[in-house]
């Protein structure tokens, strides 16, 4: 192929494709040994037809035909939260609330959840698969042992459980150096003396007190021995990939900077659902790409993945175009419009009136919703047009 290349890069470089398209046109080419120098063009003439065909008319109003491409099917959306991915034990937000939740760009999902992939060995042996989940998973003392309390000496007790230990420190020979570890922990967090007697542990406040003991246990449930903080609980599972059959980790709740920084996750594909944890770990771009997946996957389980994924694309587009994570709403992009009547047209109508009318703003009437509001043409489409007949000269 390679005398017909350079035949049709002329008229290849003639059509009006963007340069990415060029190069597939190249490579489709080049990867066919039958294409003459007659059906190479034709190719390329028919990209650059579809290509033409896809693009917005002048003065299209994209943003109302997006906002009613999605908002008619939100209509349709369901309330409740599913299980997630078939995972029987996890709850995720899904439908409508799920929608709500990226539009406007909630700090915090209602169930963040991450989807972790591991490389490799952790990938194919499940031994090597739990050493990840357990330094993804929060491991607390609940889950290490009983925690038992004598009033009487004013101690608390924690019998450690050998076999939990040795499965969660795998790479740890003894259970005693686990448990001195675990001392170490608590003696750090809670500013306590512990003895150790084998995987026994014990100690109590400094002085005689009831109270104190209590809250000293209370205290004790909430350390962190081995894990993320943040990451309650984590499901793994056996699954078809386009990589091949993997253990693919689920977990509740999320960190998504520190998973990533754990050997054995490949962080090239682990995803997680909170935007702006993955705005803060790899930039506004993936930000960016995080919206439109969610929001089309959330469509798609709902059926409605009829929804075209340019209508998804321009929301992220003007949601992230300032390098930051937009609402959208009064605390985001309707709020932040110039025009004073667009603004009031949202939500707070007489705050936004009455500041305008302190501050001596004016309103230059360029956008669609106060050009409705006062009755004129708005301008897109034919309204943006202005057509003036001439008089002629006559004899």
């Amino acid at each position: 192929m390679t005398d017909i290349t350079p035949a049709i890069r002329e008229h290849v470089e003639g059509t009006e494709l963007p340069r990415r398209l060029k190069e597939r046109v190249y490579d489709t080419i080049e990867d066919r040994d039958d294409v003459t120098i007659p059906e190479a063009k034709d190719i390329a003439t028919a990209v650059e037809s579809q290509y033409i065909d896809t693009r917005v008319d002048p003065l299209e109003p994209v943003g109302t035909v997006s906002a009613q491409s999605i908002g008619e099917p939100g209509t349709q959306m369901t309330m409740n939260t599913f299980h997630y991915a078939g995972v029987a034990e996890m709850d995720v937000t899904q439908g409508l609330p799920r929608l709500i939740e990226l539009v406007d760009a909630r700090k915090t999902p209602d169930t963040p959840i991450m989807t972790v992939y591991l490389e490799d060995e952790y990938a194919e042996q499940r031994e090597r698969a739990h050493e990840v989940v357990w330094n993804i998973e929060a491991t607390k003392i609940l889950a290490l042992g009983d925690i038992s309390t004598n009033v009487a000496d004013m101690v608390v007790q924690i019998d450690l459980n050998e076999d939990t230990l040795q499965e969660r420190w795998p790479l740890m020979d003894s259970t005693t150096e686990i448990a001195g570890e675990i001392a170490e922990t608590i003696e750090g967090s809670l500013g306590v003396q512990v003895t150790q007697q084998g995987t026994v542990l014990e100690f109590g406040p400094s002085e005689p007190s009831y109270r104190e003991l209590l809250q000293l246990v209370e205290q004790l449930r909430d350390i962190v021995f081995k894990g993320i903080e943040d990451v309650s609980r984590v499901v793994i599972r056996r699954e078809e990939t386009d990589e091949g059959e993997e253990f693919v980790l689920y977990t509740e709740g999320s960190a998504f900077k520190k998973a990533l920084s754990i050997e054995g996750v490949d962080a090239s594909r682990t995803s997680c659902n909170n935007i702006h944890e993955v705005h803060k770990t790899l930039g506004i771009e993936a930000a960016r790409e995080a919206i439109i997946e969610e929001t089309m996957t959330t469509l798609e389980e709902q059926g409605l993945d009829d929804v075209n994924i340019r209508h998804l694309m321009l929301v992220a587009d003007i949601m992230t175009n300032d390098g930051t994570i937009q609402s959208i709403g009064r605390h985001g992009i309707s709020g932040n419009k110039d025009s004073v009547l667009a603004r009031a047209a949202f939500e707070v109508t007489v705050s936004h009136l009455l500041d305008a009318a302190i501050y001596g703003e004016s309103d230059d009437l360029d956008g669609v919703i106060e050009n409705v509001i006062v009755g004129k043409p708005v301008q897109l489409g034919t309204g943006d047009v202005d057509l003036r007949m001439g008089a002629s000269n006559s004899d």
